[in-house]
């Protein structure tokens, strides 16, 4: 049998292309079983964790409404071996939480500690950098709770060196630390639609984003095994948006300056190009005086006013943060107002103060 040069090549070229698809098929019926090994471990540990009580550290304006959703979507509180075992410092939110779901198991314990030794993993969301210290460190703290397989997620808006330090502590204990920082208030924290921003534990991370963290939020974002990252991701977006509640602000004081209709202006900005859900939200209780706190003004300042030391730190120009800070702080320690407790939409009163007491001193030079 003769062959030439051509047929040579392409029988060559078919050998060739005949190894490839074996070796193409071998690798794809590995990763194919890597996924199949993956979703069988995955469904071991969410059957594991809905057999396991779950802790909830700080029943607060956003803890309250995140423990809820844990119980409503059925990740906790549903039997005696899956309670939601919560703490809070004011015992009476607790109370109110178990009196909302009086079908289901939820435990109040006396003290932190006591949730975190009685779970293996524990949920916790306080106020701020101080509260957050006294609560994790205490005797009868979070961190005097944990031993070797105990997980704490927290969820808090913190400075990065505070949640750096809780996560050394942690692991040191042979425990996992996932820092989880949310972007959204009250409504999301209770409708289930906030956005969690994430970094440590990636073993921890993958085991709760399709089940706690799926129960309280639309989305969640992991930044990696280096803690801070989560962190330095939320001062951002809370950042930017205290600045545009500060522009949005300036702007509807400024309408009704010189006699337009607040309310129209809103609708306007709502039909353009600039139009956002906070403005949507905010802006017809903005004109009314409606500042019932989602996000409390003094909150919105420390997110402020950290970003502003991150900034710095990183030798970055934030100008126009900086400046909204200012104004920020402006509000919330003036106690003439008493704004710091409301709605950071409470800004706006400060702001239109201002806009106001400008108006009338140029009206009287004016008359002059």
């Amino acid at each position: 049998m003769h062959f030439c040069k051509g047929s040579i090549l392409l029988g060559c070229l078919f050998v060739i292309f005949a190894a490839d698809v074996g070796l193409v098929s071998a690798f794809a019926f590995q990763i194919s079983s890597t996924d199949r090994r993956y979703r069988r471990y995955q469904q071991q540990v969410q059957t594991r964790l809905k057999m396991a009580p779950v802790g909830f550290v700080g029943i607060g304006i956003m803890g309250e409404g995140m423990a809820a959703r844990l119980v409503s979507e059925g990740v906790a509180g549903g039997d005696e071996k899956s309670p939601l075992i919560v703490w809070n410092r004011t015992t009476s939110k607790c109370t109110a939480l178990k009196e909302k779901f009086p079908d289901k198991n939820i435990i109040i314990k006396d003290t932190a500690k006591e949730v975190v030794e009685a779970c293996e993993i524990t949920y916790s969301i306080l106020s701020t950098p101080e509260v957050s210290q006294i609560v994790f460190e205490g005797d009868n703290g979070v961190l005097a709770g944990v031993s070797k397989g105990k997980s704490i997620v927290d969820c808090a808006t913190l400075a990065e060196e505070d949640m750096k330090r809780m996560s050394e502590a942690v692991v040191q204990k042979g425990g996992r630390f996932l820092e989880a920082p949310v972007s959204g208030s009250k409504v999301p924290a209770a409708t289930g639609t906030l956005i969690f921003l994430c970094a440590g534990s990636e073993e921890l991370f993958n085991e709760i984003k399709d089940s706690g963290l799926k129960a309280m939020g639309k989305a969640s974002h992991f930044f990696g095994t280096q803690v801070g990252f989560g962190t330095r991701s939320k001062l951002v977006v809370n950042s930017l948006m205290g600045t545009m509640m500060v522009a949005f602000g300036e702007a509807i004081a400024l309408s009704e300056s010189v006699g337009l209709d607040p309310t129209k202006m809103i609708e306007i900005i709502g039909q353009g190009a600039i139009q956002s859900p906070v403005y949507a939200l905010k802006g017809p209780k903005m004109i009314v005086k409606n500042h019932a706190p989602n996000f409390p003004l003094k909150h919105a300042h420390k997110d402020m006013a950290l970003a502003s030391k991150m900034a710095k730190d990183a030798c970055v120009e934030y100008s126009v943060m900086d400046q909204a800070e200012t104004i920020f702080r402006a509000a919330r320690s003036d106690e003439g107002l008493k704004l710091a407790d409301l709605d950071m939409s409470a800004v706006f009163e400060k702001i239109h103060e201002e806009s106001s007491s400008d108006f009338s001193k140029k009206r009287k030079a004016d008359k002059i």
